[in-house]
């Protein structure tokens, strides 16, 4: 079950995008300005609106680390805004001085891509607000654009009806011609990076558009043969255009918006929202509480609460409750404080009892946990079935990458010692680790990426500047 929470009407005309970052929502209209929101009660921040762009805005999105919110606009910039004061952080120009119809960012923030009306793509080196690379797709425009979670590529979708593969170096991969007719309105990968059998990369996109459809793709990245796409599912039942889709926190719920807004599940229709008057232009999950946001022609964002079915009270997840159930047991603290009966515990708690007697006697402690790969399980801990092994880390994977309830952001701590980092870098598989953690890792750990587990193309890390900066603001703070 779905429940409006609250509606509402800060803007004067059509709201084009809904954002989330873990604390605040950003809304943009074609009244020029952006509203931002505290995610909590959704009381309008004392610093907005946000005045700066000359005409409507399309577009807004969050950095990973919530401190910054971009913006682009029909006066052919990207702004960027400062989510401390308020204030205008640089003003991008586009190539060409084309109207700026899209922008996103990077998983970890590094790079910003935008979209033009006359087809140009432009990447922005984000640390030091550079463009780095430019290319562009003939007669058409670019309204749609996503990092895959690795941030090693980035699609964007036209107006002509293409969905476009790049790399960060804008070379152009793969094309996926007519994969809407009438348009491409808007494309989102999934969170989650996959391992398909035969052991490459995949991810999981969504794709809307003028059809009425919604479609579902596998991108695989093969060794050999290069990108593949394939088509898996087309979610039918819309009437009208489909202007957005969004995917979940989790990668399990897809919300999609035209005259109706709906929730579906792998193809399965799980809702049907009906509090807009007119079409839905923009929808958004945060990515911290069971929430949407839906925006509207009809000037209004609308706030939903999905149902938990945990028993919270009145059958929904509440704020209170959210902190209270993150709160509980272990969970209050970092993985890597468990003690060996707090990781005993967890295994029970996840259903994992076949292997408390090898975790016992291992003494296995929350540090170790999260260094455990496949192989250490069938070496050391003896566990001998492939299928529990599998099951084994797809829970240890879970756990590096759920929240810490101690009101530290998770984009801060290190997903190997999930410690507070001091010296974050970037590996080759687009996370951003403590230095010392990760070129330990890749000295002892032949070399896999600790969040996939699949071989790092390089051991190259790159300096994260932008999300040092952030964890060194924000601890300033506490």
């Amino acid at each position: 079950m779905v429940s409006l929470i609250c509606t509402l009407q800060s803007h004067q005309d059509d709201v084009n995008c809904c954002a989330f970052s873990g604390a605040l929502l950003a809304t943009c209209s074609a009244d020029k300005s952006i509203c931002v929101y505290s995610a909590r009660d959704f009381s309008e921040l004392p610093f907005s609106p946000l005045s700066g762009h000359g005409y409507g805005v399309h577009c807004c999105c969050f950095s990973a680390c919530g401190q910054y919110l971009a913006s682009c606009s029909t006066d052919a910039t990207t702004v960027v805004w400062s989510m401390d004061t308020g204030e205008i952080e640089a003003v991008l120009e586009h190539p060409g001085r084309s109207p700026v119809r899209v922008c996103a960012f990077s998983p970890d923030s590094s790079f910003l891509v935008s979209g033009g009306s006359d087809g140009t793509i432009a990447l922005w080196d984000f640390t030091s607000r550079t463009l780095r690379r430019t290319g562009a797709v003939t007669d058409t425009s670019i309204v749609a654009c996503s990092f895959t979670p690795c941030g090693q590529l980035f699609i964007t979708g036209s107006t002509y009806g293409d969905l476009r593969l790049w790399d960060l170096n804008m070379n152009h991969l793969h094309a996926e011609k007519n994969a809407h007719d009438l348009g491409v309105s808007c494309c989102q990968f999934a969170p989650q990076i996959m391992k398909g059998t035969d052991g490459c990369v995949q991810f999981r996109l969504a794709s809307c558009g003028q059809d009425s459809l919604v479609k579902i793709w596998i991108v695989s990245l093969l060794s050999a043969a290069g990108i593949k796409m394939q088509l898996v599912h087309t979610l039918t039942g819309q009437s009208a255009p489909i202007l957005s889709c969004a995917y979940s926190a989790d990668g399990q719920m897809l919300v999609s918006g035209s005259v109706i807004c709906s929730l579906q599940n792998e193809g399965v229709l799980l809702y049907t929202l009906n509090q807009h008057d007119r079409y839905v232009t923009a929808c958004a999950f945060s990515p911290t509480a069971p929430l949407i946001a839906t925006g509207s022609m009809d000037k209004t964002v609308n706030i939903w609460m999905l149902e938990d079915g945990s028993g919270a009270q009145g059958g929904f997840l509440s704020f209170e409750n959210l902190f209270k159930l993150k709160s509980s047991g272990h969970s209050r603290l970092m993985v890597s404080e468990w003690s060996e009966e707090d990781v005993l515990a967890w295994l029970r708690e996840e259903g994992l009892e076949a292997v408390i007697d090898m975790f016992k006697s291992n003494n296995i402690d929350g540090e170790e946990l999260l260094s455990l790969t496949k192989e250490t399980l069938s070496s050391e801990l003896h566990i001998e079935s492939l299928g529990l092994r599998s099951k084994v880390m797809k829970k240890i994977e879970e756990l590096k990458m759920a929240p810490v309830s101690n009101g530290t952001p998770d984009e801060y701590l290190c997903p190997i010692t999930r410690e507070i980092m001091k010296d974050p870098v970037i590996a080759a598989d687009g996370y951003s680790y403590e230095r010392e953690a990760i070129e330990s890792w890749i000295n002892t750990k032949s070399r896999t990426s600790p969040m996939t587990n699949l071989p790092l193309q390089t051991t190259l890390l790159t300096p994260n500047r932008t999300l040092k900066m952030a964890i060194l603001r924000w601890t300033t703070c506490q």
